[in-house]
């Protein structure tokens, strides 16, 4: 199994999955056709899935295009609100394709419809996969949009129950910022502050920060540490859904702390934070 991660928009991350046997690929979150389109056929691999997280226009967007360059393509997700999707998904509902297992994950919070999707292969050495969409990013997670924090905190304790090896690929490079608040929160934690020296130099080099591995977040996320003493601390909460929910009200005053934006960086920190709303459907 091959993960080509794929930098698009401002932000975001699309992927393409490949089965190395079989040169059978599924998508996921295609937000630019066309540019997938590009890799699909530099990879010859035969596209035949999308994997969409959630509905979002910037998760969703490119699946009408794709859908009609590709007549009979599998758009797939778990909200009807998805743009083309062609069956909806079941939590815990297991998917083939090849070689290539896959396992849906309900994980409600950003949204009512967020699915993350583990992906592993029989028999092969290689770490399984998770694509988390916004559910899970490396060291943060989104905003709740259409749930609660307790729900979200069952998504993430979902998540949590994962092989540590897991490699996680999220849905947008919010890293550096993402690890400058983890180190607010835990300012004597040492794998945050080593974390946050590593993605300043992925960012000077204008190089991904993804995958981490779940292993790795457990150690510096403080979205999955509301069980720590210093997160607990810091929020002055103590059950862990309350915890949970002082961290997002916390996280929101710390990108207000931030240097003033001009409109059109206030639009893109909404965007980022799923604060604009979806484009109509096609």
């Amino acid at each position: 199994m091959k993960v080509k991660v794929i930098p698009v928009l401002e932000d975001n991350y699309m992927y393409l999955v490949i089965e190395e046997i079989t040169r059978e690929a599924v998508a996921v979150d295609v937000a630019v056709p066309k540019r997938l389109l590009e890799i699909v056929g530099r990879e010859g691999v035969s596209l035949t899935a999308v994997l969409t997280t959630h509905h979002h226009w910037d998760h969703a967007r490119g699946n009408p295009e794709l859908a009609r360059l590709r007549p009979g393509l599998a758009v797939l997700g778990a909200d009807e609100r998805i743009f083309s999707l062609t069956r909806r998904l079941a939590h815990g509902e297991e998917l083939r394709f090849g070689a290539i297992h896959v396992r849906c994950l309900l994980t409600p919070g950003h949204t009512s419809g967020h699915m993350s999707y583990f992906l592993w292969e029989d028999d092969c050495p290689d770490p399984p996969a998770l694509f988390s969409g916004d559910a899970l990013s490396v060291a943060g997670c989104g905003l709740c949009l259409e749930g609660s924090a307790q729900q979200m905190y069952q998504s993430l304790a979902e998540l949590g129950t994962l092989p540590p090896e897991t490699k996680v690929f999220c849905g947008h490079e919010h890293t550096l910022s993402n690890l400058e608040f983890a180190q607010k929160v835990e300012p004597c934690n040492d794998h945050v502050r080593a974390k946050l020296s590593w993605a300043k130099k992925r960012d000077e080099d204008d190089v991904p920060t993804v995958p981490s591995t779940l292993g790795e977040e457990r150690l510096y996320n403080p979205f999955l540490r509301v069980a720590e003493e210093p997160v607990r601390k810091f929020t002055g909460k103590a059950v862990p859904a309350e915890v949970l929910e002082a961290l997002y009200k916390e996280r929101a005053r710390f990108e207000q702390a931030g240097e003033p934006q001009q409109p059109q960086a206030r639009a893109l920190l909404a965007l980022q934070w799923g604060l604009l709303s979806a484009a109509p459907h096609e």
